[in-house]
């Protein structure tokens, strides 16, 4: 006898492009029955229904911070992840060669949510200490053979490599140190995510003209890769101010580079809606949740969540079951881990969303003070992870309230 059976009215799988009723039997943590339709008995020791709601893979969250304590920016991790609607969160670059083992021990091993990240390029991750931007992520600090070391001994939690594209960086040191990071890709068989968009101090008398600095990076990504940010407003970012998408964009979309939204606080619509238009849509939409970069632990100005990014995403026209997929199998893909997360398909984790749909109007801005109107919002209300259910914390969603 199965242990639960979920009867949902909406069911919503992108592996297998299919959107309605269906029945899922769960046993141990695992799927173990997806069925098309109602048209089949069950016996189980439980049994629900959803009806209104959409039941959806774990949602993947492919961009947070959640080095909490280590980082002055970081938050818990499962507050980024199951009280925030996923169950599965990658942290971006919190976490370096030398202090991912503390990322392993005190972050992924005790989180009920599913924590893997995607570690930095330079020794130390993100971890302040005194040390500015450019010291901490420039080539003194960057070590392909650490780099190799750390992900023979953690190969499931690191799932690729993080990196920047972006006018600071490359004012202090052009693309050095990204080269050495796809080399370390290279070596070790992981994708890199490249930030986009001015993060470290600049020296003013080597910056970069804005249009060079996504195309220079683009030049040296592979397919697989992805570009973080990919709808920012910052003027070196991949649309930066020009009043159409450089062909240097569609390139890297032919090339096979993914697009991460990377929703974070340099969000715009009117870059959104040229790449949308110009068929360049997201690969993935994730959250890039974190504190204030400029003090410790505080998350007072955090006003914005991935069910938000999502909601927004939809609204600008992106179909709920393509959205959907930008947050389940698409990332589940990056991570090569869609056999297990991402998906309803049998044999795979028991990692559920239920999203329901609040029908009060919202106004939601960017960062341009924007606002786009949508008519109402899918608010993640529970996951189930590895079978056990979950209620999410509404505190999370402040951009749905």
């Amino acid at each position: 006898m199965i242990d639960l059976v979920i009867r949902a009215d909406r069911a919503c799988d992108p592996e297998s492009n299919y959107f309605g009723p269906a029945i899922l039997g769960i046993e141990n943590g695992q799927i173990v029955l997806f069925h098309r339709g109602f048209d089949l008995e069950v016996a189980s020791l439980e049994t629900v229904s959803y009806q209104r709601e959409i039941v959806a893979p774990g949602f993947i969250d492919l961009h947070v911070h959640v080095y909490e304590w280590v980082t002055n920016f970081g938050i818990s991790p499962d507050k980024a992840g199951i009280f925030s609607g996923a169950t599965t969160v990658v942290d971006q670059g919190s976490a370096g060669p030398w202090t991912v083992g503390g990322f392993e021990a005190f972050i992924s091993k005790p989180s009920i949510t599913d924590v893997r990240c995607f570690m930095s390029a330079n020794l130390a991750g993100a971890l302040m200490g005194g040390m500015e931007g450019t010291t901490l992520h420039g080539p003194q600090m960057t070590r392909i053979e650490e780099i190799k070391k750390a992900h023979k001994r953690y190969p499931k939690l690191i799932c690729g490599i993080k990196s920047h594209g972006e006018s600071g960086g490359m004012s202090h040191w052009d693309t050095d140190v990204l080269k050495q990071a796809v080399m370390a890709g290279e070596e070790c068989g992981l994708p890199l995510y490249v930030h986009t968009g001015e993060l470290f101090p600049v020296a003013n008398e080597n910056r970069p003209a804005p249009e060079s600095v996504v195309d220079k990076t683009i030049e040296l990504l592979r397919p697989g890769d992805i570009l973080a940010h990919v709808y920012s407003n910052m003027p070196d970012g991949v649309i930066g101010s020009s009043i159409e998408v450089p062909k240097y964009v569609h390139a890297a979309f032919k090339k096979g580079i993914n697009f991460d939204i990377g929703y974070g606080i340099n969000f715009s619509y009117r870059i959104a809606r040229m790449m949308i238009e110009s068929k360049l849509p997201p690969t993935t939409i994730s959250s890039d949740l974190h504190g204030d970069f400029n003090a410790y632990h505080d998350f007072s100005k955090l006003d914005y969540s991935l069910a938000g990014a999502f909601n927004r995403l939809i609204g600008l026209g992106l179909p709920i079951h393509d959205a959907i997929k930008c947050v389940t199998y698409a990332p589940a893909l990056i991570l090569k881990a869609s056999h297990e997360i991402g998906t309803l398909a049998e044999g795979s984790t028991a990692d559920f969303t239920i999203l329901d749909h609040r029908d009060e109007p919202l106004v939601m801005p960017d960062a341009e003070g924007q606002k786009l109107e949508i008519p109402g919002a899918l608010v993640p209300i529970f996951v189930y992870k590895n079978g056990k259910k979950i209620e999410t914390d509404p505190t999370m969603f402040p951009d749905l309230s």
